[in-house]
């Protein structure tokens, strides 16, 4: 048997194709760490663009919360209002992304599209825990109110819509709790932030108009349990006299809104940020050494 030289693989010279060897790693781009050039620059994006929402002043906060509620309030009423036409939950879904495109396009803010980008910047140490905590009760307050009065103004301005609405309000309250629900609420958190992460991955604005159209669909359109989409519906009920009262949707808000939570940090942005560990360590040695 020959002996192997220094010249094989694993005696010396380095591994042909592996990314020891300088002709495979200029192929894998100019970044040396182990993850992909592409997605180290996103990382670098969805960092920056998370520390910018944390560090808005409170005006600001407040008022992009709002209109977030005014804007997917939008999409709210066009899934009355195809289902109301064609009793398909299908193609009312698909009318309801309109919300979610508003939402791309004005730059608002909804408290589910608060998990995967803020919490990316607090890890790499561009913001802190207290103002990730603020972005998300601001958010979520004056989302639920944006929402109540855009529902208040599309109650009186399309009556003929009322019963629909009031069906759809009750179909998520009356429900009760089961492993179905639970699901339900968990799928739904993954299914926003996911698309939120589409969007920051996507090399233009038709792929994030696709991706808003993706998750509107899947969210409205398989009726998965959405803490501020459900409760615009279920405002909408109550103004008009639903079969359950502020206390019931209020019982029913809370569980759905921490499970929401879940699905979106767990499912996905916890695991975003293992994958992307390297990228995120660098971002935070680069804060690190500012401060020193």
């Amino acid at each position: 048997m020959n002996e192997r030289t220094q010249d094989e693989p694993g005696r010396g010279a380095p591994d042909p194709g592996s990314a020891t060897d300088p002709e495979a790693r200029s192929r894998l781009g100019d970044n040396d760490a182990p993850l992909e050039e592409e997605l180290d620059e996103e990382v670098d994006e969805i960092v920056d663009e998370g520390a910018q929402r944390l560090h808005r002043t409170w005006t600001e906060l407040l008022v992009t919360g709002f209109f977030g509620g005014l804007e997917v309030g939008l999409g709210v009423l066009a899934l009355v209002a195809v289902y109301e036409a064609t009793g398909s939950h299908l193609l009312a879904g698909l009318a309801f992304s309109i919300g979610f495109l508003a939402l791309m396009l004005a730059h608002s803010e909804l408290f589910t599209e608060g998990f995967l980008v803020p919490v990316t910047a607090v890890a790499a140490k561009n913001a802190s825990w207290r103002q990730l905590v603020r972005l998300w009760g601001g958010t979520l307050v004056t989302n639920l109110l944006g929402g109540l009065v855009f529902m208040a103004i599309a109650m009186t301005a399309f009556p003929s819509l009322r019963s629909t609405t009031v069906e759809m309000g009750a179909h998520f309250v009356d429900a009760g709790w089961s492993a179905e629900t639970v699901m339900l609420a968990v799928l739904a958190g993954s299914t926003i932030t996911l698309m939120t992460r589409m969007q920051h991955g996507a090399d233009s604005e038709t792929g994030k108009v696709a991706a808003a159209f993706a998750g509107g669909f899947l969210l409205a359109g398989l009726q998965m349990v959405h803490s501020i989409l459900d409760s615009l519906l279920a405002f909408g009920a109550l103004l008009v006299g639903a079969p359950f009262g502020w206390l019931d949707w209020l019982a029913w808000f809370v569980p759905t809104a921490a499970l929401n939570m879940v699905g979106g940090l767990v499912l996905v942005t916890a695991l975003r940020l293992l994958r992307s560990k390297v990228a995120i360590d660098e971002e935070r040695e680069e804060v690190e050494q500012g401060r020193s």
